[in-house]
């Protein structure tokens, strides 16, 4: 992984616990219990609307589906949250203080929106605790944190974190060695090490085994409460087996929102998307 690669798991702050940011303490308000706002969003390139005037709310500790066709406007839409690209208009706010189009990547990052990208990117030579380590520490000098000693407390929490991604069991075996479900796992408990309040998860099950899609699911599903996750995947059997709110996307807007069952009987998603 290279350092620009890390930087984007890292927060960007030093020398300070993550969980405790004061970006996060008092800054993120969710007394209306949304946590993630776009407002009549739009982004251009070259001519070609990729977000078309987008309004999208995401709750605080729910578990988001967006689905919709290639090109719907799904990967920017995640590129605009996250700081990657910039809105040609609209506003997209982290609580109601935090303007998520002022700050720069690594600021979006710190302020506590982790997101796991469809290839996973682990440190293959490096044990599954030594990534969960390397995630945890804010110092750039990341191989100098490699012989750190550990507090009592942040040992507990890779071990929480390993139980949580299922991988306690092989907390000790290269990261090489995993399979590629179990990478995927990896990538998203070093998300989990930032303690993130926003997860955006993009086609998590792509490349994995029946067993592991499972699993996923049911890893995904324990996140949401603690974490707001969203989850943009084209496997509709897998949405609906974790789909508790699922948004349709087409030509860069909202096509339809509901129950997955709303969105399967919807006549203009059903023309669009999912085929007669």
């Amino acid at each position: 992984m290279s350092n620009t690669e890390l930087s984007g798991l890292m927060p960007a702050s030093s020398g300070q616990d993550f969980g405790t940011h004061p970006l996060i303490e008092g800054a993120i308000d969710t007394s209306h219990s949304i946590i993630l706002y776009l407002e009549s969003v739009s982004v251009s390139f070259d001519g070609f609307k990729a977000l078309n005037n987008l309004t999208l709310y995401i709750e605080d500790g729910e578990l988001r589906c967006i689905i919709g066709p290639n090109g719907a406007g799904k990967t920017t839409m995640m590129d605009v949250i996250t700081g990657k690209t910039r809105p040609d208009s609209g506003q997209v706010f982290l609580g109601q203080t935090l303007d998520l189009t002022t700050m720069s990547e690594h600021e979006i990052a710190t302020a506590g929106i982790g997101r796991k990208f469809q290839k996973p990117t682990v440190f293959p030579e490096h044990s599954v605790f030594e990534n969960l380590e390397l995630a945890m520490h804010a110092d750039k000098r990341v191989w100098a944190s490699l012989v750190a000693r550990l507090s009592g407390a942040q040992r507990d929490r890779i071990d929480e974190v390993l139980r949580t991604v299922m991988l306690a069991e092989h907390a000790h075996q290269q990261a090489k060695f995993l399979s590629h479900g179990q990478k995927q796992w990896l990538e998203i408990g070093m998300l989990l090490m930032q303690n993130p309040r926003i997860l955006l998860v993009d086609e998590p099950i792509a490349g994995m085994t029946h067993q592991e899609t499972e699993r996923t699911a049911e890893l995904l599903t324990s996140l949401a409460g603690k974490h707001s996750v969203v989850v943009v995947e084209h496997d509709m059997e897998f949405v609906r087996s974790i789909a508790r709110h699922v948004t349709v996307l087409h030509e860069g807007g909202v096509l339809a929102e509901g129950t997955m069952d709303e969105v399967q009987n919807n006549q203009r998603v059903i023309e669009v998307y999912l085929g007669e």
